[in-house]
Protein backbone atom coordinates (compact mmCIF):
# COMPACT_ATOMS: atom_id res chain seq x y z
CA UNK A 1 0.00 0.00 0.00
CA UNK A 2 1.53 3.48 -0.81
CA UNK A 3 2.70 5.50 1.74
CA UNK A 4 2.43 9.48 1.86
CA UNK A 5 4.68 11.99 3.66
CA UNK A 6 3.08 15.27 4.78
CA UNK A 7 5.54 16.91 1.84
CA UNK A 8 4.44 14.86 -0.80
CA UNK A 9 0.89 15.16 -0.01
CA UNK A 10 1.09 19.28 0.13
CA UNK A 11 2.84 18.78 -3.18
CA UNK A 12 0.31 16.45 -4.73
CA UNK A 13 -2.74 18.44 -3.55
CA UNK A 14 -4.65 20.40 -6.33
CA UNK A 15 -5.51 23.93 -4.94
CA UNK A 16 -7.65 24.24 -6.94
CA UNK A 17 -9.87 21.75 -5.51
CA UNK A 18 -13.07 22.78 -3.83
CA UNK A 19 -15.33 20.47 -1.62
CA UNK A 20 -18.65 18.61 -3.25
CA UNK A 21 -21.61 19.28 -1.32
CA UNK A 22 -22.46 17.55 1.31
CA UNK A 23 -25.68 16.01 -0.34
CA UNK A 24 -23.36 15.01 -2.95
CA UNK A 25 -21.55 12.36 -0.92
CA UNK A 26 -23.76 9.69 -0.74
CA UNK A 27 -24.92 9.28 -4.60
CA UNK A 28 -20.68 9.76 -5.36
CA UNK A 29 -20.04 6.60 -2.93
CA UNK A 30 -23.29 5.14 -4.01
CA UNK A 31 -22.25 5.02 -8.02
CA UNK A 32 -18.86 3.17 -6.83
CA UNK A 33 -20.84 0.71 -4.85
CA UNK A 34 -22.45 -0.21 -7.98
CA UNK A 35 -19.78 -1.50 -9.76
CA UNK A 36 -18.43 -3.33 -6.76
CA UNK A 37 -20.99 -3.70 -3.52
CA UNK A 38 -18.75 -5.92 -1.62
CA UNK A 39 -15.32 -4.12 -1.56
CA UNK A 40 -12.66 -6.31 -0.22
CA UNK A 41 -8.66 -5.54 0.39
CA UNK A 42 -6.83 -7.51 -2.13
CA UNK A 43 -4.10 -8.30 0.37
CA UNK A 44 -4.24 -11.69 0.90
CA UNK A 45 -4.67 -12.93 4.75
CA UNK A 46 -6.36 -15.87 6.46
CA UNK A 47 -7.25 -13.56 10.07
CA UNK A 48 -5.81 -10.32 11.90
CA UNK A 49 -2.38 -11.36 12.55
CA UNK A 50 -1.63 -12.34 8.64
CA UNK A 51 -3.39 -9.10 7.74
CA UNK A 52 -1.60 -7.37 10.00
CA UNK A 53 1.53 -8.73 8.77
CA UNK A 54 0.46 -8.39 4.92
CA UNK A 55 -0.26 -4.16 5.76
CA UNK A 56 2.84 -3.70 7.54
CA UNK A 57 4.62 -5.53 4.44
CA UNK A 58 3.02 -3.51 2.23
CA UNK A 59 4.51 0.48 3.17
CA UNK A 60 5.57 1.31 -0.19
CA UNK A 61 4.81 -2.26 -1.72
CA UNK A 62 1.90 -2.83 -4.09
CA UNK A 63 -0.97 -5.63 -3.04
CA UNK A 64 0.52 -7.73 -5.83
CA UNK A 65 4.16 -8.36 -4.59
CA UNK A 66 3.06 -8.73 -0.84
CA UNK A 67 0.73 -11.03 -1.95
CA UNK A 68 3.75 -13.19 -3.66
CA UNK A 69 5.78 -12.89 -0.76
CA UNK A 70 3.17 -13.86 2.00
CA UNK A 71 2.12 -16.78 0.29
CA UNK A 72 5.17 -19.02 1.07
CA UNK A 73 5.75 -16.75 4.21
CA UNK A 74 2.38 -17.68 5.83
CA UNK A 75 3.22 -21.44 4.78
CA UNK A 76 6.18 -21.19 7.14
CA UNK A 77 4.94 -18.30 9.78
CA UNK A 78 0.95 -18.45 10.06
CA UNK A 79 0.92 -17.68 13.66
CA UNK A 80 2.98 -15.26 15.70
CA UNK A 81 5.03 -17.79 17.61
CA UNK A 82 5.73 -19.43 14.45
CA UNK A 83 6.83 -15.89 13.24
CA UNK A 84 9.14 -15.76 15.89
CA UNK A 85 10.38 -19.19 15.51
CA UNK A 86 11.23 -18.24 11.99
CA UNK A 87 13.57 -15.24 13.13
CA UNK A 88 14.36 -12.32 11.08
CA UNK A 89 16.71 -14.30 8.38
CA UNK A 90 14.29 -17.03 7.93
CA UNK A 91 11.26 -13.96 7.29
CA UNK A 92 13.95 -12.11 5.44
CA UNK A 93 14.29 -15.14 2.39
CA UNK A 94 10.35 -14.35 2.09
CA UNK A 95 10.29 -11.06 1.34
CA UNK A 96 13.52 -10.09 -0.12
CA UNK A 97 11.53 -9.25 -2.68
CA UNK A 98 9.94 -6.57 -1.10
CA UNK A 99 11.46 -2.92 -0.77
CA UNK A 100 12.81 -2.07 2.49
CA UNK A 101 12.49 -6.10 3.56
CA UNK A 102 15.49 -6.07 6.21
CA UNK A 103 13.60 -3.15 8.44
CA UNK A 104 10.14 -4.93 7.48
CA UNK A 105 11.40 -8.69 8.59
CA UNK A 106 12.61 -6.95 12.02
CA UNK A 107 9.22 -5.16 12.43
CA UNK A 108 7.38 -8.47 11.62
CA UNK A 109 9.05 -10.47 14.49
CA UNK A 110 9.43 -7.73 16.64
CA UNK A 111 5.64 -7.13 16.65
CA UNK A 112 5.12 -11.08 16.93
CA UNK A 113 6.89 -10.97 20.00
CA UNK A 114 4.84 -8.46 21.73
CA UNK A 115 1.68 -9.95 20.79
CA UNK A 116 2.53 -13.09 22.47
CA UNK A 117 4.00 -11.21 25.39
CA UNK A 118 1.31 -8.50 25.61
CA UNK A 119 -1.57 -9.75 24.23
CA UNK A 120 -1.58 -13.82 23.91
CA UNK A 121 -1.22 -13.87 20.63
CA UNK A 122 -4.21 -12.08 19.19
CA UNK A 123 -4.08 -9.10 17.38
CA UNK A 124 -5.43 -6.19 19.65
CA UNK A 125 -9.14 -4.20 18.75
CA UNK A 126 -7.37 -0.57 20.05
CA UNK A 127 -5.75 2.22 17.91
CA UNK A 128 -3.38 2.96 20.88
CA UNK A 129 -2.47 -0.59 21.18
CA UNK A 130 -1.85 -1.02 17.35
CA UNK A 131 0.21 1.77 17.08
CA UNK A 132 2.59 0.62 19.91
CA UNK A 133 4.12 -2.43 17.47
CA UNK A 134 7.04 -2.08 15.56
CA UNK A 135 5.88 -1.27 11.72
CA UNK A 136 2.46 0.42 12.31
CA UNK A 137 1.18 3.90 12.07
CA UNK A 138 -1.84 5.52 11.96
CA UNK A 139 -2.98 4.24 8.20
CA UNK A 140 -1.64 0.46 9.04
CA UNK A 141 -3.93 0.32 12.29
CA UNK A 142 -6.67 2.29 10.06
CA UNK A 143 -6.51 -0.57 7.35
CA UNK A 144 -6.66 -3.84 10.16
CA UNK A 145 -8.85 -2.21 12.74
CA UNK A 146 -11.44 -1.79 9.15
CA UNK A 147 -10.55 -4.86 7.39
CA UNK A 148 -10.25 -7.56 10.31
CA UNK A 149 -12.78 -6.30 12.62
CA UNK A 150 -15.16 -3.72 11.10
CA UNK A 151 -14.56 -0.53 12.23
CA UNK A 152 -15.77 2.51 10.64
CA UNK A 153 -12.27 4.03 9.95
CA UNK A 154 -10.95 5.56 6.74
CA UNK A 155 -6.89 4.70 5.67
CA UNK A 156 -5.61 7.18 3.99
CA UNK A 157 -3.05 6.21 1.39
CA UNK A 158 -1.83 8.16 -1.62
CA UNK A 159 -4.87 7.06 -3.59
CA UNK A 160 -7.49 8.17 -1.11
CA UNK A 161 -5.45 11.47 -0.50
CA UNK A 162 -5.48 11.94 -4.44
CA UNK A 163 -9.04 11.32 -4.82
CA UNK A 164 -10.42 12.94 -1.52
CA UNK A 165 -8.62 15.89 -3.03
CA UNK A 166 -8.95 15.81 -7.01
CA UNK A 167 -12.46 15.29 -7.02
CA UNK A 168 -13.41 17.50 -3.93
CA UNK A 169 -14.73 14.45 -1.76
CA UNK A 170 -12.75 15.76 1.64
CA UNK A 171 -10.23 18.14 0.16
CA UNK A 172 -7.38 18.84 2.66
CA UNK A 173 -3.28 19.29 2.49
CA UNK A 174 -2.62 16.22 4.92
CA UNK A 175 -3.43 12.61 5.09
CA UNK A 176 -4.91 13.13 8.55
CA UNK A 177 -6.81 16.65 7.07
CA UNK A 178 -8.31 13.93 4.37
CA UNK A 179 -8.87 11.35 6.48
CA UNK A 180 -11.12 13.50 9.33
CA UNK A 181 -13.12 15.28 6.71
CA UNK A 182 -13.71 11.95 4.61
CA UNK A 183 -15.17 10.46 8.81
CA UNK A 184 -16.96 13.55 8.47
CA UNK A 185 -18.61 13.90 5.78
CA UNK A 186 -19.00 10.08 4.99
CA UNK A 187 -22.66 8.91 5.84
CA UNK A 188 -22.14 6.24 8.93
CA UNK A 189 -23.65 3.37 6.81
CA UNK A 190 -21.19 3.81 3.83
CA UNK A 191 -17.91 4.52 5.77
CA UNK A 192 -16.81 0.82 6.64
CA UNK A 193 -17.07 -0.04 2.90
CA UNK A 194 -15.74 3.78 1.59
CA UNK A 195 -12.08 2.81 2.63
CA UNK A 196 -12.07 0.30 -0.10
CA UNK A 197 -14.63 1.75 -2.80
CA UNK A 198 -11.81 4.60 -2.79
CA UNK A 199 -8.49 2.75 -2.49
CA UNK A 200 -9.89 0.69 -5.40
CA UNK A 201 -11.31 3.64 -7.56
CA UNK A 202 -7.76 5.28 -7.15
CA UNK A 203 -5.70 2.00 -7.91
CA UNK A 204 -7.79 0.83 -11.01
CA UNK A 205 -9.75 4.71 -12.54
CA UNK A 206 -8.49 7.99 -10.97
CA UNK A 207 -5.11 7.27 -11.57
CA UNK A 208 -2.23 9.08 -10.92
CA UNK A 209 -0.65 10.60 -13.97
CA UNK A 210 -4.27 10.09 -16.29
CA UNK A 211 -7.67 9.33 -14.50
CA UNK A 212 -9.72 7.82 -16.24
CA UNK A 213 -12.59 9.48 -16.18
CA UNK A 214 -15.10 8.24 -19.21
CA UNK A 215 -15.03 5.17 -17.38
CA UNK A 216 -15.36 6.80 -13.67
CA UNK A 217 -19.46 6.04 -12.47
CA UNK A 218 -19.41 8.95 -10.21
CA UNK A 219 -17.85 11.39 -12.61
CA UNK A 220 -21.05 14.06 -12.75
CA UNK A 221 -20.17 14.70 -8.85
CA UNK A 222 -16.98 14.94 -9.43
CA UNK A 223 -15.13 18.66 -9.41
CA UNK A 224 -11.96 17.97 -11.30
CA UNK A 225 -11.38 20.32 -13.70
CA UNK A 226 -8.95 18.51 -16.02
CA UNK A 227 -11.41 15.06 -16.76
CA UNK A 228 -10.30 13.30 -19.55
CA UNK A 229 -13.44 11.62 -20.99
CA UNK A 230 -12.08 9.97 -23.93
CA UNK A 231 -8.89 7.24 -23.96
CA UNK A 232 -5.73 8.16 -26.05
Amino acid sequence: MPVLSKSSATAQQPKSTRAIPIAAVRPFLTALAAGNPNPETELVYSDPFTLLVAVVLSAQATDVSVNRATATLFKDAPTPAAMVALGVDGVGRHIRSIGLWQGKARNVVALSHILLDRYAGAVPQDREALESLPGVGRKTANVVLNVAFGHPTMAVDTHIFRIGNRTGLAPGTTPRMVEDRLIKRIPADMLRDAHNWLILHGRYICKARKPECWRCPATQWCRFKDKVLAPG
